[in-house]
């Protein structure tokens, strides 16, 4: 009997750097850089050369521009994944750059990394979600293939608060971070990928994925965090995602981070991040059953493989950048 293709999803990693996620809780220090690069680099590559998987890493472009992470990052592409742009400054509030900003910050975001790794990236996904129109026609001009900077879900406030409640910031510093993690009303935005039409060209969107009907977060990071209660209830919530993705015909694109596969043994001053009770080895047994589960179900493309197959479907529906709740 001839066995049935599985449908198939994308699996990426947002590189964020321990200077990105201090330089946005309004921590002191970041202005160094500090790294977990050549830390967290191996871990990861290793991980995923067990299991035969090639996926995207979205990078920022401030750690690809310092000469301390250029031998991580290299390793990156020596194995075979993709990488993408994920801004240079990876500041959530890139949506309040003019036209002229963003096309400074890609630029250089783009020369850095091809210079580390000896890739151009042609998808993008911005800081804590942070998207505008004008990043939009930006990213079509410059020839990207695919955005991945939208998140269709409701809680987005809940988890900016929640943020917010852990951080150091200013009034000020709070009022630029206001739409971190989006807003209410992206729960309405499309599940599925779509394209979009622009004055500048056209790309193809691929949505973070969230849970089908529900629309609430999927990616790893959720559940290790409900791991840290039931790390049974953890991967049933999991298991029944998958499954509504496939009754409703969602091809996911499950989204990964650092701290997914780094725990308190490595980073005790990264402790107001969910689930970083926990050490990690324990992330890394439970970040084996996450995958483990889509790759059961799925065929785990790269950002770029998942938007061409995409792009060449016939049924794809075409959108003007006004009809997604920017």
């Amino acid at each position: 009997m001839k066995q049935r293709r599985k449908p198939i999803a994308s699996l990426s990693l947002d590189l964020d750097n321990q200077w990105s996620y201090m330089k946005t809780h309004g921590d002191e220090g970041w202005e160094s850089f500090p790294s977990y690069l050549n830390l967290l680099i191996p871990r990861v590559l290793e991980f995923l050369d067990q299991r035969d998987l090639k996926i995207t890493f979205f990078i920022v472009g401030q750690d690809a521009a310092l000469e301390k992470n250029t031998a991580a990052l290299k390793a990156i592409a020596d194995h075979g994944h993709e990488v993408g742009n994920h801004s240079f400054l990876h500041e959530p509030w890139l949506h309040l750059y003019t036209e002229e900003q963003i096309n400074t910050e890609l630029a250089i975001a783009e020369r850095h990394i091809e210079q580390a790794t000896g890739q151009r990236p042609i998808c993008f996904r911005g800081p804590g979600f942070s998207l505008s129109r004008t990043v939009l026609q930006v990213l079509a001009r410059r020839g990207y293939l695919c955005d991945a900077s939208t998140f269709p879900t409701f809680l987005g406030p809940l988890a900016r608060a929640y943020y917010f409640m852990t951080s150091k910031l200013s009034k000020e510093e709070l009022e630029k971070r206001k739409q971190l993690f989006g807003k209410f009303q992206d729960g309405l935005r499309p599940l599925k990928p779509y394209r979009l039409r622009m004055d500048a060209g056209s790309l193809v969107e691929l949505p973070v994925t969230t849970m089908p009907v529900f629309k609430v977060p999927i990616h790893a990071s959720y559940i290790l965090y409900l791991g840290v209660f039931s790390p049974m209830l953890a991967m049933l919530y999991f298991r029944c995602a998958i499954a509504l993705c496939k009754l409703f015909q969602v091809q996911p694109s499950i989204l990964l981070h650092p701290l997914d596969f780094m725990g308190c043994d490595d980073l005790p001053e990264l402790a107001f991040f969910p689930a970083m009770n926990l050490p990690s080895y324990k992330k890394v047994a439970m970040m084996s059953k996450i995958i483990r589960v889509l790759t059961d179900n799925f065929t785990v493309l790269t950002i770029s493989q998942h938007a061409r197959q995409m792009a060449k479907a016939e049924d794809i529906p075409v959108m003007h950048p006004s009809a997604i709740a920017l």
